[in-house]
């Protein structure tokens, strides 16, 4: 077994302009918000992105709960990046983290320390997307995340009991990446550098562009199949109309080559890029092998705990996808319905650093002693 590796702050991703500088940066190339308190590990999305851009060669800083209650200086305080913002309510959906099934406040937010409670605004992703594109109305905004994924289309709200449409059209954003992020996210940054303007991004797999057909064309891609669905507003107008449109989009996350799927918005037009086809074993060990510190960051010390870290912490992940879709699950429709698997190689790494981390070490000699002190 490894020696466990003393973490020091250059070890997370730069929260602050004081982490920025540290790492002798003078500019970002991305900068990330999210509804989540900043855990540092591959089960927490926003960490994933953060490291994936990372690997990529790019400057990423992230803002974790930025505030939407005072001047909203989290938003500007790390300036402009070079290429885009991104932006995601966090590992769940802002309105299941904020209230109960009856509609009543939570108590607690498992992804805050302390499960401290009004850190995130009720839906996060479209107020941090709106908050940029007011203050920075010439930089992308990039949306994506279990909130982004499921709200792609016209969609049942059950907090406001109301039909709403596509979260790209509530957000303002110019682009949603739904599921899984790191394959999309590889051709959309390798574009980026090739000097592509984001706003011509309107073919990658796995996201969704809003396209106003008095400005622009729809483009054609060689090989694709379109299939177009109920509009926002004739769904509006009657029930079975809005339920049809979900069998299509069923039926089409069941295929291994999805048709792009196309709903109109008021003027505009909802593309919705067919997904990439199921990630490898190579690209899947590459997510997970990535530095994460597997804890959260240094600044929620004295914070008190994090609840959902506390779970997850000595959990390991073998593989992504699901093929049930149980109507009370949203893996298969975020993840995918094709299961994807991590090598036995990458487990076992992980497995190794799990068993390495210090607070483990403690619990196993703890252990030792007690059943010395029995035996005795």
């Amino acid at each position: 077994m490894q020696e466990t590796k003393k973490h020091q702050l250059t070890d997370w991703l730069p929260t602050t302009n004081k982490e920025v500088k540290i790492r002798g940066w003078e500019e970002l190339d991305v900068i990330l918000f999210s509804g989540d308190a900043y855990v540092d590990h591959p089960s927490f999305g926003p960490a994933v992105i953060g490291r994936i851009l990372e690997s990529y060669g790019l400057r990423v800083a992230i803002v974790p709960q930025p505030s939407v209650n005072d001047n909203l200086q989290d938003f500007e305080k790390l300036g402009k990046p070079r290429l885009f913002f991104a932006a995601t309510g966090g590992c769940m959906d802002p309105m299941v983290s904020n209230y109960t099934a009856s509609k009543k406040r939570r108590d607690k937010d498992a992804y805050t320390p302390n499960g401290d409670k009004g850190f995130r605004p009720d839906y996060a992703t479209s107020v941090y997307s709106k908050i940029l594109k007011e203050k920075f109305p010439d930089v992308p905004v990039l949306i994506g995340g279990i909130e982004a994924s499921l709200r792609r289309v016209t969609h049942y709200d059950y907090w406001s009991d109301k039909l709403l449409p596509s979260i790209l059209e509530t957000s303002k954003a110019d682009m949603l990446v739904y599921g899984m992020g790191e394959q999309p996210l590889r051709e959309i940054v390798e574009l980026l550098q090739k000097g592509v303007p984001f706003s011509s991004l309107k073919n990658i797999k796995q996201t969704a562009v809003l396209i106003n057909q008095k400005e622009e064309k729809i483009p054609v891609v060689n090989g694709w199949e379109d299939v177009t669905i109920n509009s926002h507003e004739a769904c509006l107008k009657d029930k079975k109309t809005f339920a049809s449109n979900f069998k299509v989009i069923e039926q089409e996350s069941n295929k291994l080559k999805a048709r792009r799927i196309l709903q109109g918005i008021g003027e505009n037009t909802l593309v919705i890029n067919p997904p990439y086809p199921t990630m490898t074993e190579k690209e899947i060990d590459g997510s997970f092998d990535l530095p994460y510190t597997r804890l959260p960051h240094p600044k929620y010390n004295k914070r008190g705990p994090i609840p959902a870290f506390e779970m997850i912490k000595f959990s390991i992940n073998i593989h992504r996808g699901c093929f049930g879709g149980c109507s009370f699950c949203t893996i298969s429709a975020h993840q995918g319905k094709f299961i994807a698997s991590r090598s036995q190689e990458s487990v076992l790494k992980e497995v190794d650093k799990v068993a390495n981390m210090p607070i483990l070490k403690d619990i196993y000699l703890i252990l030792v002693v007690r059943l010395q002190i029995c035996i005795k």
